[in-house]
């Protein structure tokens, strides 16, 4: 029977075993178009759609996502429509289409709200919070998350909303980083992992370590910030989620070269690199190439690090990624000039502010 298929799915999914997970969802899918039924079919193509985006392969889980839309507009089972649009725009969030995600969420929530389903606007208002986050907009991203998190607060009888407070504060202390406050972001993000390990919850604690050991790199103590790295990166590396190890090895590499340590940066870049090409994540493109073109400076290869930082501004500027528009300026004018701008920065009313090189990119 599929049913019996599709749980064990899910128990393997909830157990963060999520290739196991696919397969049987797969299976399960299967049968469910062999016997015609439509609800099972939208239960699994959901259910692929976000066990893809765990491991990080976006590309399979926006056509998952997309396939699940179709279906629910055919039988005409809106919340299911919501459920896909957002898992559809968490997708095109990651590929870089943050403008596209956000026009999917404020579809969803208002579905959502026409069926008074707070969870659903919750949820809703978290992703929209990445997505403002990926468009450089700290102010509203900040926002949508703590909108989010007060609606988790007041859900007492949903059994899944501590996971929901969890994610919310881990997106904002992501989104504190970037703005420069950084001894928020470190306690956002250890509150954030003591909720999660409590639950269990294998990915978030990965998440929250990586956030905590980002903000122990900006307070410049780079020994732990390794140690919960390390911790991060073991996990990733055991779930297969190969977008979040390789965000993980790349600020390994910014700590290896804040220490420094340049050639075991160069391969940590080189390594963070080659999978987000694989996987198509723009902003994760950027990041290395503006973390190399650093490097290459600092190696006295001027001209190779102006390569890569005009290379990471265009990227940048056409995928209209506000912050990463900034660090790619600031770190060209540095190498032009000597000289920092911070005017892009105090534009997007961050408090970052780098003197010289290395820049500790957050």
């Amino acid at each position: 029977m599929p049913e019996s298929i599709f749980r064990e799915a899910e128990r393997m999914r909830e157990n963060s075993r999520f290739r196991e997970a696919l397969s049987l969802y797969k299976k399960a899918l299967r049968k469910y178009k062999a016997a015609g039924d439509c609800s099972g079919q939208l239960g699994c193509l959901l259910s692929i759609g976000d066990t893809c985006r765990m491991i990080g392969d976006f590309p399979r889980a926006a056509d998952a996502y997309a396939d699940a839309l179709s279906l629910s507009k055919k039988t005409r089972e809106r919340l299911m429509s919501a459920d896909a649009m957002v898992g559809l725009g968490l997708s095109q969030r990651a590929l870089g289409d943050w403008q596209k995600a956000l026009k999917l969420f404020s579809g969803a929530k208002r579905i959502y709200s026409e069926k008074s389903d707070r969870n659903g606007i919750a949820f809703t208002l978290w992703a929209e919070g990445g997505a403002f986050r990926v468009g450089g907009n700290i102010k509203n991203a900040i926002r949508s998350f703590k909108d989010a998190k007060k609606i988790y607060q007041s859900l007492v009888e949903d059994k899944d909303a501590p996971k929901g407070i969890a994610y919310c504060l881990c997106g904002l202390g992501g989104v504190s980083r970037v703005a420069g406050l950084f001894d928020d972001s470190m306690e956002y993000y250890s509150s954030a992992n003591r909720l999660l390990s409590s639950l269990n919850d294998r990915f978030g604690a990965a998440y929250s370590h990586c956030g905590i050991g980002n903000a122990f790199r900006m307070t410049g103590d780079y020994d732990m910030a390794m140690k919960h790295l390390k911790r991060a990166e073991t996990i990733y590396r055991r779930i297969g989620d190969i977008v979040s190890y390789s965000y993980t090895i790349w600020s390994e590499g910014m700590t290896h070269m804040m220490k420094g340590n340049f050639k075991k940066a160069q391969e940590c870049f080189k390594k963070a690199s080659a999978n987000f090409r694989k996987t198509k994540d723009r902003r994760g493109i950027i990041y290395c190439r503006l973390a190399s073109g650093e490097v290459s400076f600092l190696l006295g290869e001027d001209s190779r690090s102006k390569r890569l930082l005009t290379e990471a501004l265009n990227d940048a500027m056409k995928n209209h990624f506000a912050l990463e528009t900034c660090h790619s300026r600031a770190l060209l004018a540095f190498v032009d000039s000597g000289k920092t701008n911070k005017s892009c920065y105090k534009g997007l009313g961050l408090k970052l502010r780098f003197a010289s090189l290395p820049f500790n990119i957050p």
